[in-house]
């Protein structure tokens, strides 16, 4: 039966691999993945065979119709990112409105996004939140920054290590440097490691400290007075 399954892999730990997800990569024709060479050494521990075929942000405009076309002739697919969930700041969303426009069945899977335990583990309110992502590297970046600073609701972003100072900075331009923040990096992995603070304090603390790894930046929402 073509049913195209959205199915998340750990960011970091193997150990947070669902069994039904195992089961569902075990069951399909195929699994869509963005790098063949990351997501075999997981299929690999998990002793998973099946054919694969790359699916990334550079070529999704391209292959999508022909994923279309081989799910209409009754094919089941699985789509996987290098880590986390797809569609989350990570190729799948295309894929999933054409499913939808087409009427082809769609099952997404439960498990490891970065986010979400970054943003309980930073102490914020996280009742009601925004995910942003990842900024504008350059056009639009400050006008996002502008409007973002009066949202009230915490904030969550995702960040590289070489860029995250540099955004601390800006963020106190627009926001003011005593907003509480977060940063949580290797998210279920050996390091893992949360610092929570004002702007300056987090600055500060990255002025002496080496930052590697995958960042989850979350931000507290403007105070309503």
């Amino acid at each position: 039966m073509a049913k195209l399954f959205i199915v998340p892999t750990p960011i970091g730990n193997l150990a947070d691999m669902t069994f039904r997800s195992v089961e569902v990569l075990k069951e399909v024709d195929l699994i869509l993945c963005e790098d063949t060479r990351t997501s075999g050494k997981l299929l690999k521990h998990y002793e998973i065979k099946k054919p694969l075929l790359s699916y990334h942000q550079h070529n999704e405009h391209k292959v999508v119709e022909s994923l279309i076309e081989r799910l209409q002739s009754g094919e089941s697919m699985a789509c996987i990112t290098d880590a986390g969930t797809p569609a989350i700041s990570d190729p799948a969303f295309l894929l999933v409105r054409a499913c939808a426009e087409h009427d082809i069945d769609i099952e997404t899977l439960p498990g490891a996004t970065a986010f979400v335990p970054a943003l309980v583990n930073s102490a914020l309110p996280c009742d009601k939140f925004v995910f942003e992502g990842f900024l504008p590297h350059k056009k639009g970046r400050q006008t996002r920054l502008k409007f973002l600073a009066e949202e009230t609701r915490t904030i969550v972003f995702y960040e590289s290590p070489h860029r995250l100072v540099k955004t601390l900075k800006q963020l106190i331009e627009f926001f003011g440097e005593e907003r509480q923040a977060s940063v949580s990096r290797e998210i279920s992995k050996l390091h893992e490691e949360t610092v929570r603070g004002n702007f300056s304090e987090l600055i500060q603390y990255y002025d002496t400290h080496t930052l590697k790894g995958e960042i989850v930046l979350v931000v507290g929402g403007k105070s309503v007075k």
